[in-house]
């Protein structure tokens, strides 16, 4: 069995999708660009949840075109295959600019990291898979049943705020919205290649990234803008991508699921 690869997964909602793949019997490899120690610990939950099943950590800066073909390389020699993908990793901008005076510098580094490491990191992951790990099926898609469906797996997890406005932080708004845009348009290639793609939007979410607001959303939260009333965690949006790579939605591809506790439902 090959691995799944989460980019990452060191810490927050990462961490949360590592653990339940690793609870659900799949090995992970876990994807880390500076905090080895966070990624090991990551690892070591892992083995933990999963009974000893063997979880790696591979470094890479996946907004740098070397660092991408050697992620993948490196896992495929440690794992013998990748056999899932699951696009996590993303910054926040270095400052909360309101986007009249935002910062070009800023703009490009959240657009390298959000944007073009994960877009590029499924097209080296889709060639691989099409150029040298395609199923040798006998029989026709459109005459499989459900059980008989070989299919790999990429999921992308994007934000609300792919949709929803944030104007103190507009870099990381335009990089999941045009990382929502990647995903529809990889589904949309790859589906009749037998690779399913998948869209994940997660809500207001307990991590670090979210650490230096917490009082803000505390009382938006309390005020009634989250339906379901709390924050979410890493585990709810990990429970999701687990079913997604269990293949539960295997007739899906493309389906945009949201993480948010109904924050997006258009309401008066």
């Amino acid at each position: 069995m090959g691995a799944i690869l989460v980019t990452g997964a060191s810490r927050g909602i990462g961490r949360g999708i590592a653990l339940e793949l690793a609870r659900a019997g799949k090995v992970v490899a876990v994807h880390y660009n500076g905090n080895r120690e966070a990624a090991l610990a990551t690892a070591k939950e892992c083995a933990l949840a999963a009974d000893g099943d063997r979880c790696e950590v591979f470094q890479a800066d996946i907004s740098k075109a070397d660092d991408r073909r050697r992620l993948v390389n490196e896992v495929i020699g440690a794992c013998g295959s990748i056999d899932g993908l699951v696009n996590n990793a993303g910054i926040a901008p270095r400052r909360r600019d309101d986007i009249v005076e935002a910062d070009e510098e800023i703009f490009n580094e959240v657009m390298r990291v959000n944007l073009t490491g994960p877009y590029f990191l499924t097209q080296l992951v889709a060639r691989r898979w099409l150029e040298h790990d395609a199923p040798a099926d006998e029989v026709a898609p459109a005459e499989r049943g459900p059980s008989e469906h070989r299919a790999r797996r990429i999921v992308f997890v994007t934000s609300i705020s792919a949709t929803m406005v944030s104007t103190s932080r507009g870099e990381y708004c335009v990089s999941k919205a045009g990382l929502a845009m990647g995903a529809a348009l990889f589904a949309a290639r790859l589906a009749p290649e037998g690779i399913l793609v998948y869209e994940v939007r997660p809500g207001i979410t307990k991590t670090d990234m979210t650490a230096g607001v917490t009082g803000k959303y505390d009382r938006l939260i309390a005020d009634g803008l989250v339906p379901q009333g709390r924050w979410g965690f890493p585990e709810d949006t990990g429970r999701v991508v687990r079913s997604i790579m269990d293949g539960h939605l295997d007739f899906s591809p493309g389906a945009v699921i949201y993480t948010d506790g109904g924050l997006s439902i258009p309401r008066l």
